[in-house]
């Protein structure tokens, strides 16, 4: 029996895909291509689709959620659950993107 290897240092996880001045998020999911991260002290949502980062005023909604619109038309893509119901980004108001 050989003695026991010290254990390697953790890896640290890739790089954040959100701005670096925001906090840790309280919720993040991805599906269909985009991916999403929500900063209730910020009030902000990140989402990045196409390699692209637009950040989004929730205001007064705490986003616990995301799903797939089922809509094919321009409203098409993520809509969001919050404490007042259903969120699409339509109806936010657009921070910065780059």
């Amino acid at each position: 029996m050989q003695p026991m290897k010290p254990m390697k240092p953790m890896e640290s996880l890739p790089s954040d895909w959100w701005p670096a001045s925001l906090d840790a998020p309280a919720s993040t999911g991805s599906q269909d291509g985009w991916r999403y991260a929500y900063f209730p002290r910020q009030r902000r949502l990140a989402v990045e689709r196409d390699g692209q980062v637009t950040l989004y005023a929730t205001g007064d909604h705490a986003i616990s959620g995301a799903r797939q619109s089922r809509s094919s038309g321009t409203g098409a893509g993520p809509v969001f659950t919050s404490q007042h119901g259903d969120v699409s980004l339509d109806s936010l108001r657009r921070v910065s993107s780059s």
